[in-house]
Parts: C-alpha cells; structure tokens; sequence
C-alpha cells in the first residue's frame, strides 16, 4: 500500500478556481492562495446568507484507542460517497497542528485515498493561519509585560497572570519558564509558560466568532489575569484588541481546498478537542451550509468530547442544528476496549468485541440525548472477521441502530457509497430533535455534574481546594453563565486514561477552573491535561525530508 503522502502526490488537483465553481462561486469571490487553495472573500456571505440551508452531519467516534478509528478519514470519504450518490455535499474539517505532524500523532486531513489536498501544505503552513494565530496570542503576552514594565496602571498581580505564551510546536521545555530576567531594562521577572498554538484562547475565538468584529469584541473580553484587588483585567483594558484583530484579519476567512475527488472542502482553525472545544469554525461551517445540500464536518476525538463539546458550544454560539450524526468504530478499537492487548489486535476475539461495545453503545446514548438519529460507521481494516463485522451489526440491530461498513481508506467515495445511502435515508425519515444538554445559566458545579453523569457515566465529581476556590471568584465576579468546556482525557469515559470500555462507579477529579471570558466558555481541568505536548523518543521530524527537487517524503 502506498503511503498518503505518495496517493496525494499522485492526485491530479483541479483549479481551486473550478472547484469553487461546485460551489456556485466565481473567481472574484476568491483570494487565492496560489492554484490550488483560496480563502473566501468576506463579501461572499451578503450573496448566500439567504440560501436555505444544507443538511448538516456530524462525524465523531468512539473513544480513541492506539488501534487507531478513521474519524477524518471517514469524514473526507463521505463526502466524497454523497457526492457519487448524486448529492451536492462539502466538508469542514480542522486545520492539523504543526506540533503533532512532527510529534507522534501525525496530520488531520484524512489518510489512504479519503484525503483532502494539498496534504503537505494542509499540513505545514498551509495559508498562514497558525502562525496568524500564534502572533495574535504572542503580541497579546508581550502587551502584558510591558504593561507592568511601564509602571503597571492596571495594578495587574503579576502572581495571578492567566495569559500564557504560545507556538505551535511540541516542546515540552517551555512548559514553565521564567521571564524577565537580565535586569529593570528588561522587564519584571515572573514565572511564565508556553502552550501549542491550538490550545490559546485566540484559537477558540477565531473558530466562535461569526464575523471580523465579532472576533474583535472576543479579544477584547479576554481576562489576562487579575489585579491586586482580585479584579479580572481584560485585554481590552491593555487596548490592544484592535491590533490583535488586525493581525488575524485574513485568518478568520475561510480556506477552500479539495479532497482527492475533487469535493470541496473548508479547512479552517483547529483547537484542540481535549482542552478546548475541538470543531472547525462556524464561519466555514455556516458557509459551507449556504453553498451545499449535505455538509460534513467532524469534532475532536470521542463523542464524549469532541461531539459533547460540538452540541454544547460550537451549535449554541453558532445557532446550528444538526440534523444528522456518523459514530465512527472499528473491530481493532472496540477489542482493546474490552481488554485486548495491541499486539493480539489482528486476531480474531470475539470475548473482547462483545466486552468492548460497551463503549459503543454508550456514545449511542449519549448522541441520542441531544435528540439527534445516528448511523454507526464500521470503519474496515484487513484483519477485520465476517464473525466479528456480524457481531457489531447485531449489537447496532439490538439497539435500533442502523449501521454500514466504511472501507474509504481503500477505495475513496466507492467504499462509502452504503454509508452514504443510509445516512440520507436516516435525515430523510427522521427530523433531528436537536437541544443542548444543559442550561448555561445554571451554577458551574451543576453544569459539570450533568455532563458528568449523562455523558461520561460518573457517579459524582471530586473538587482541589484550588478548583473550589476558582468557582467562588468565577461566581463572585458574574463568569459563571458560560457553557463549560470539559479537559479530559479522550482515552477514557472518565477522567483516567487506562479505564477503557464502559468504567462505572467512578468520580471525575477536577483540578482546576479557569474562564476563557473572550471565547464563552469555562474550561474544567480534569485528571493530569498538559497545553504543551513534548516530542516522543523517536519524532516523526526524524522521518521527515525533502530531496533537491522539493519533493517531501516521510510525511505519513
């Protein structure tokens, strides 16, 4: 089998240009970014705010396991599936990181011949976005310091500073430093820390915002820190939030590329799902909707996290209803849920299978709670018995579910062509009942309480001394009418990554409480999150090259 790199770099492209033409946009509503990628002029939206809107599909999974699901691959295939079956359909998918490309868990663009293209410069700097991104939240810390080096109006406590630095690269050396050292001239020495680009607020925001100025009253609502009075002091106070916004103007417009078929595609913003909400922005999203009869899109890992966090924030804040949900799991994943070791995943397992659906069939019922109808996608691999498929099927058949075999990896739109069909046939018979799962209003204990017990299957939740003291100011200074975005592990239901299948009888541990005022939520740290990931023993950089032609191999 060939690698992605090497299916992408065999793939004839068509001109961005035609294939915005699917879309009915013409070149003027383009900025292109050479022949094969484009943004999306903001002057678009005044011609298709008044379209009706496509169906949207939802794509999430299981929770993760090392055997791998196929969440981005199954989403780049269906869209290229509805589209053989005669239907208009388009794609919204995440911008990757440049800190896992070159770590461990490799790009976001799908893989095997279910990709979206150009991969490399998806994948790299692709039109600029990251780093976009990465100077907004920089420029945001350096106001800070200097703030406090000029003589502190603000009274800013520097021991109560939020704001961290970032870059978007695995470097688990910056996760904390000092700053300021070297003398006056040179600041007011602090600890500090570095996070990945993808986990700053900015990046929250950028994907939240539903317009430039929104975006601009976002930055300007972000609290840096607090004040020596346990005030909350916001960027806008630092006046800096226009400058910021000016740094991100091309970025929060939409990017148009295509998959290997040829579908249109709208990569745009990528936060991760674990600590922050994990969807693609609603503007792409809300574009993509106007411009398309089927819209598929995809949230970060399980659908305890990623789809929990899709529901409850991305469709509050951006008025959308899905009409229509993809639950994502293979054979080999299933089994190490029920206790199958990596190195036996290959083999036949019938005692772990039945064990390990468990999982399955709780994400079922968690998707069910938003009153939304779900078709589970049986992602194919080789090693994959008819025993085994027959097992899944009847598992989905006893719960009312339908279900379809995915094998886009191998055969593009083709292997999706039944999954397609049936997801069709579900919108079509049965009307999305869409809510969110909670009231925002209510307390902050309650609303991590709900999700706790409804989503993950808790009993309860334990609170730190410091979690506890942080909900207080939250309340105390009116933060808490927020929608929460849960940091937890994505391996695990709870919050302890080696509880896999369906763990029952446990507490989620939450550690800390922090708000990300500008972009409206309150983020609940649970078990051991990191914001900055570190480099593996062996890097996928090391595999990474680039021959005198220009040509890149290694790139998965």
């Amino acid at each position: 089998m060939k690698t992605d790199i090497e299916i992408a770099q065999e793939t004839k492209m068509d001109c961005i240009v035609k294939i915005a033409k699917q879309l009915g946009l013409e070149e003027e509503d383009l900025e292109l970014y050479g022949k094969y990628k484009a943004k999306i002029s903001p002057v678009v939206w005044e011609k298709v705010k008044d379209n009706p809107d496509g169906k949207l599909i939802l794509v999430t999974a299981i929770n993760p396991t090392p055997a791998g699901e196929g969440k981005s691959t199954t989403t780049v295939g269906l869209g290229d599936a509805l589209r053989q079956i005669g239907k208009k359909s388009c794609i919204c998918l995440r911008e990757p990181s440049l800190g896992p490309v070159f770590g461990i868990k490799g790009g976001a663009a799908g893989g095997g011949y279910a990709q979206v293209i150009p991969m490399e410069d998806i994948n790299l700097h692709f039109t600029g976005d990251m780093h976009a991104i990465t100077a907004a939240n920089n420029l945001l810390s350096a106001s800070i310091d200097n703030h406090i080096h000029q003589g502190n109006s603000l009274q800013i406590d520097v021991r109560k500073i939020l704001w961290k630095r970032a870059v978007d690269m695995n470097d688990r050396a910056l996760r904390n430093i000092v700053v300021g050292l070297g003398g006056k001239a040179n600041g007011v020495p602090r600890e500090d820390s570095f996070q990945i680009s993808v986990a700053s607020e900015i990046m929250a925001i950028l994907c939240l915002s539903t317009d430039l100025m929104d975006l601009k009253r976002r930055i300007g609502n972000i609290i840096i820190g607090y004040d020596i009075h346990n005030k909350p002091v916001r960027a806008k106070q630092l006046k800096v939030e226009g400058a910021i916004t000016l740094l991100l103007k091309d970025a929060i417009k939409p990017n148009l590329v295509q998959t290997l078929e040829n579908t249109p595609a709208f990569i745009h913003g990528g936060p991760f799902a674990n600590i922050a909400h994990g969807c693609n922005s609603i503007m792409a999203t809300k574009y993509a909707l106007k411009l398309s009869d089927y819209v598929v899109t995809e949230a970060g890992f399980g659908a305890d996290l990623g789809a929990e966090k899709f529901f409850d924030i991305k469709c509050r804040y951006g008025n959308l209803k899905p009409d229509g949900v993809v639950l994502v799991a293979t054979i080999r994943a299933l089994k190490m849920h029920g206790g199958c070791c990596k190195t036996s995943l290959d083999k036949e397992n019938l005692e772990s299978l039945e064990k390990g659906l468990a999982n399955l069939e709780k994400q079922i019922e968690n998707i069910e709670k938003y009153g939304i109808p779900v078709v589970v996608a049986i992602n194919v691999f080789l090693s994959d018995t008819q025993n085994e498929i027959a097992m899944v099927e009847e598992k989905c058949n006893q719960l009312g579910v339908e279900v379809a075999p995915c094998e886009v990896w191998e055969k593009g739109g083709k292997g999706g062509v039944e999954l397609a069909n049936k997801v069709v046939k579900m919108i079509e018979q049965n009307s999305s009942e869409f809510k969110v799962l909670y009231d925002e209003k209510r307390p902050i204990k309650e609303k991590i309480e709900i999700i706790t017990k409804e989503i993950y299957g808790g009993e309860g939740v334990e609170y730190s001394n410091k979690a506890e003291k942080a909900i207080k100011e939250l309340e105390e200074n009116q933060l808490a009418d927020l929608p929460v975005c849960m940091a937890k592990t994505q391996y695990s239901l709870s919050d302890d990554p080696s509880k896999l299948g369906r763990p029952t009888g446990f507490k989620i541990n939450v550690k800390d409480v922090r708000v990300s005022a500008g972009a409206g939520f309150i983020v609940v740290y649970t078990g051991d999150i990191m914001t900055m990931p570190g480099l593996p023993k062996i890097p996928s950089a090391e595999k990474i090259d680039i021959d005198k032609n220009g040509k890149i191999v290694g790139l998965f």
